[in-house]
Order: structure tokens, then C-alpha cells, then sequence
């Protein structure tokens, strides 16, 4: 009986899919790295939905090139566009220095500003390429699905004239800049390191960060206004703060396994976990070093696509150190041929170029995993049950593993403080200790519990704006009033100014009324 339910429930799920009229869409990412992973599945699943899709792609960066993964043949077709070379070649360079501060502790605003400066610059060039412009225009699109990270990905669907919906690859990093409704007293803000349960400091640190973020964006937007300028006609030139209200859906990669409660507005999805999938049998070379340790098991040790062939030597040798000191065996994601020669890697580790790390988190003897805490990695970490030690570096990774140490998932070691002897306590003791284990197996079966997979979650709530013609009935009118009506600051104004006036009335009458009496005694005196 239980294999009928089953069964008539995905003959359903696949009606659902396969129901909805064929649409035209275009996916937008012009990033690489754990962005160009999540729109690659993305983009597969509306084509597995019936869908004819094409991805515009900036292609030729080191966030792309050095990841070995492919976009799945026989799938969605692919739009690419590349800078030029002699520009690729200052910019990688730039870049793979940019790495080794992350690596270094090193994650400030300029750093940041100066990557959305190269963004800028890489968004002029690609909207002034007036063929690739043009080949995208008369495709006809009916959507667009667009990486809310870079703010040219708003201006490529502007400048296309097409309604567009906007994916945050990350957690709800500055979502009041989104329009969604943000309570600073359980809210906390990007890069606070706050929890949701703030005592009176924390408060008035949410409240100075979230006031500081609005001068952050302003800095942000002023290195578009070239390429606005430029490639929009004069009179017409698009603002980016509204075209973030503009989004017809606002997709979030987040999900309150991990997530803080917090409120949301109608338009808003959660699909946190479309990477995080059943487990493969992995290549029978990683099983064979796996068996090597017993039951033991193994760790898995990866900090992104980015930073998997950077050579810092004293980083790389504290955490060559502290496996080494592992009764388990270490599977890492660090090419070979950027490995330092003066440090010798020891017996228990295998260090791999690439790594299926679904299917390794996903595998019986997995005990932990050791990330820099991306939002991906830790929603694979909790559907397959495996603690963590985070190694943050730069973005939203401070804010996830906040997160992740507060809901019981593991432990966090900031780079700038990695040693060798507090690496192997903090692995030994999440591995050790059950109750991360307890915590992990409890978030995998809140996350597993949710009414729907985010993939059909997300599948479902496109096709739903697209056979409506748009998400106007989701998007709150209060989101195309000013902030001063946002906020009822004029509101506050007026109260303010007519208890001031009652206030002066009042306190004019008291001291007529005193004059009174004061005159009164002096005539009653006479």
C-alpha cells in the first residue's frame, strides 16, 4: 500500500512538471564558482520541465576555468561571452592575489568595491557588445532568471526589456535592500555575526550596521553609473535600487533549517538545498583510500572552487598539521600542482583536483567535513547528516557558519587565527562529541520534512508568474513608496510636530494660569 502512495504521488509530482506550457527562458550569470553551479542546475531544471532555455554565460575567468565540471550535455543551450584576453590576464592575476588575502584573513570593503568596480567594467562591455545584444533581443524571451549578486545581471535584463526573476545565491544578505521587511531586533545584518537572540549591544550594533549598509550600496551603485550611462539612452537610465524591487520573484538559496526565522513578503521563495541530492557510489580509487582507515572513516576538507589552487604555504601547512594528527583519513580538494614543495604532505591525506562532495558527504563513513562555508556546502552537510568545521574567508561565509554553530551543526576557526593544534581540538571534538552528530541528524530530517523538494518548489512558482503574466499580486504595494512612507517617518513627523504644538499650548496656558494666580495673591496681599 505504502509503494502505491509512493507511487501515485510522483505520477502526481510529474504532472505538475510536465503540465505547464513551454516558455522561453533566460538564465543570467556572469559569475563562476558555486554561482555558475547553482544556475547550471537551475537552467537544467527548467529544461527537464519542458522548458527552452539559454544561459548567458561570462565565460574565460578564473572561477569558471578552474573548476572541472561541465554543463550537462544534452540540456540547455548556453549563450557565452568572454573579455578580452589582455584584460583576463591583469584581472586573474588581480584576483588569485585577492585569494591569498582571503586566505590571509584579509576580507575588507575595498576588496569588495574593487571587485564590483571589475563587475562594472565587465557589465559595460558586455551590454555595449551590440551583437550579442542584439541575438538575445530577438530570441523573444518570456523571462528571465537572473543572479541577484551582480547588479549587472538587473541592468542585462533592463537593457533586454525583459521581466526578470532574481536569485540570491546566498542567505538573506541585505534584504531590506530588497524590500524585505527586517525587525533589527531578531534580524541580524550581513557581516554582524549576530544571532537572532540579541542583548541590548548586539541591537544597537544591527542598528548601526543596518544604517551603514545603505552608505555601502550607495558606494556599490556609484561603480555602475558608467556602464548605466553609457549604455542606456540619455533621460531613460535605469536605477538599480528599483530595479531590485522590480523582480517578479525574489528566489532565495536559504532555508530555516539553517536560516534564522525570520518574516517574508509573498514574492519571496526559499529553495535552499537544490545541490543537496541522494548519494552516488563514489570512484572505486576514493573507496579504496577510504577502506584504508576502518571505521574511522574519513573527512572531507574543500574551501570553494577558488581556493583550491592557491599557494599559501603557512595556511597550507597548519591544516597539513592538524590532519595529520587524524585517526581518519582526509579526501581535500587542493590541485596537486599548487602544492607547496617545502611541505610534506602527510600519509592520511589524498589531495584530489576536483571532488563529488554530495556523494562523499553522502557516503556511511563520512564524519566530517571541513568548509569555508558556503551555503551550499552546508545544506549538502546537513541533507546528508555530517558536522562541520568552518573556515570562513570572505562573503556571506561569516553569517552561514554563525548560523551553522548556533543551530549545534559545528564549529568555526577564523583563517587569520588557524593553528595546527586548535584545528585538530576543534576536529576532534565535533567528531568526538555526539551531539553534533544529534544536531546534524535532527536538521537533516527538518530539511527532508519539508512538503516539497526546492526543485519543484522552484520549477512550480516560475511557471506559476509565467502563466499569470507576472507576479504583480505578490508584490506588496508598499514597495513602490518612498522610504519616508516606507518607514511612516512622515507620519512620526506629524505626530511629533502636533504633540510639540499640543505640548506648547499646554505649557502656554499652565503659565498664563500661574500668571494668574501669581497676580491674584499680590492683590489679595495689598
Amino acid at each position: 500500500m505504502a509503494e502505491r502512495r509512493r507511487f501515485l504521488l510522483l505520477a502526481f509530482v510529474f504532472v505538475l512538471l510536465t503540465s505547464s506550457e513551454s516558455a522561453k527562458i533566460l538564465t543570467v550569470v556572469l559569475l563562476g564558482g558555486s554561482h555558475f553551479l547553482l544556475f547550471d542546475e537551475i537552467s537544467h531544471l527548467f529544461h527537464e520541465s519542458g522548458h527552452d532555455v539559454n544561459m548567458l554565460l561570462q565565460i574565460g575567468n578564473p572561477r569558471i576555468k578552474g573548476l572541472n565540471y561541465t554543463a550537462r550535455n544534452n540540456s540547455y543551450r548556453m549563450t557565452s561571452w568572454s573579455a578580452s584576453e589582455e584584460y583576463l590576464s591583469s584581472y586573474n592575476e588581480w584576483f588569485l592575489e585577492m585569494q591569498k588575502l582571503f586566505l590571509q584573513g584579509r576580507d575588507d570593503l575595498n576588496i569588495f568595491l574593487d571587485f564590483m568596480g571589475h563587475l562594472a567594467l565587465q557589465c559595460e562591455w558586455i551590454m555595449g557588445d551590440t551583437d550579442l545584444m542584439n541575438s538575445l533581443k530577438s530570441e523573444e524571451f518570456d523571462i528571465a532568471v537572473i543572479d541577484a549578486f551582480n547588479p549587472c545581471s538587473f541592468l542585462v535584463a533592463e537593457k533586454l526589456s525583459l521581466r526578470f526573476v532574481a536569485v540570491h545565491v546566498g542567505n538573506f544578505w541585505n534584504g531590506h535592500q530588497f524590500g524585505l521587511p527586517t525587525p533589527l531586533s531578531y534580524v541580524p545584518m550581513h557581516r554582524s555575526l549576530l544571532t537572532d537572540r540579541m542583548e541590548f549591544w548586539g541591537r544597537l550594533k544591527n542598528s548601526m550596521m543596518f544604517l551603514s549598509s545603505f552608505v555601502v550600496e550607495r558606494m556599490i551603485q556609484a561603480r555602475f553609473e558608467k556602464a548605466i550611462k553609457t549604455c542606456f539612452p540619455a533621460g531613460s537610465e535605469p536605477n538599480l535600487s528599483e530595479l531590485y524591487l522590480k523582480a517578479e520573484l525574489s528566489i532565495y538559496n536559504s532555508d530555516f533549517t539553517l536560516e534564522f526565522p525570520r518574516p517574508l513578503l509573498p514574492n519571496v521563495v526559499c529553495v535552499g538545498g537544490l545541490l543537496s541530492k541522494p548519494a552516488r557510489p563514489v570512484s572505486q580509487e576514493l573507496e579504496d583510500f577510504i577502506l584504508t582507515a576502518g571505521e574511522n572513516g574519513f573527512v572531507v576538507v574543500t574551501l570553494g572552487s577558488m581556493l583550491c589552487s592557491v599557494n599559501l604555504p603557512t595556511v597550507l601547512k597548519e591544516m597539513n598539521t592538524a590532519f595529520s594528527q587524524l585517526p581518519q583519513v582526509v579526501i581535500w580538494r587542493h590541485v596537486r600542482g599548487h602544492w607547496p614543495s617545502d611541505v610534506h604532505l602527510a600519509p592520511n591525506i589524498k589531495l584530489v583536483d576536483w571532488l563529488p562532495q554530495n556523494d562523499l558527504l553522502g557516503h556511511p563513513k563520512a564524519r566530517l567535513l571541513v568548509t569555508h562555508g558556503g551555503f551550499n556546502s552546508l545544506m549538502e552537510a546537513v541533507y546528508h547528516r555530517v558536522p562541520v568545521i568552518g573556515i570562513p574567508l570572505f562573503g556571506d561565509q561569516f553569517d552561514n557558519m554563525v548560523r551553522a554553530e548556533a543551530k549545534g551543526l559545528g564549529l568555526t576557526i577564523q583563517v587569520n587565527q588557524l593553528q595546527a593544534r586548535d584545528l585538530s581540538a576543534a576536529m576532534a571534538k565535533v567528531i568526538g562529541d555526539k551531539r553534533y552528530k544529534a544536531s546534524a541528524l535532527a536538521l537533516s530530517r527538518i530539511h527532508r520534512s519539508h512538503p516539497f523538494p526546492p526543485q519543484q518548489y522552484l520549477v512550480r512558482w516560475v511557471e506559476h508568474i509565467l502563466h499569470l503574466g507576472g507576479g504583480d499580486h505578490l508584490r506588496p504595494y508598499g514597495l513602490q513608496l518612498p522610504w519616508y512612507q516606507q518607514y511612516l517617518i512622515d507620519v512620526i513627523l506629524f505626530l511629533l510636530a502636533v504633540l510639540s504644538m499640543v505640548m506648547y499650548i499646554i505649557i502656554k496656558i499652565l503659565r498664563s494660569a500661574m500668571g494668574c494666580l501669581r497676580r491674584a495673591g499680590k492683590v489679595k496681599a495689598a
